[in-house]
């Protein structure tokens, strides 16, 4: 009776684990696309900027906004795992 039990306890195991890497795989190509279309959007808002007139300068630093919210977004999510706990 223990043997059949644990027979069926190993494949649990594993597709827990197989579960759990997709997971991780899929939040972190989500962590990555994050930055990456932050970065575009960021980019494209300072070119605009600039082409109304704005001096660049200026237009950097309005455009740091972009960052800081992902920064706040990302902080927010760790936050929220870490309450789980």
């Amino acid at each position: 009776m223990g043997k059949t039990s644990s027979l069926r306890f190993i494949p649990s195991i594993f597709g827990s684990g197989i579960a759990l890497i997709k997971l991780l795989a899929s939040l972190l190509l989500i962590w990555l696309t994050l930055g990456w279309k932050v970065r575009k959007a960021r980019k494209a808002f300072e070119e605009q900027l600039i082409k109304q007139g704005m001096a660049k300068q200026d237009a950097k630093r309005i455009g740091t906004q972009y960052a800081a919210l992902k920064d706040t977004i990302e902080n927010a999510f760790k936050q929220s795992l870490r309450s789980q706990r």
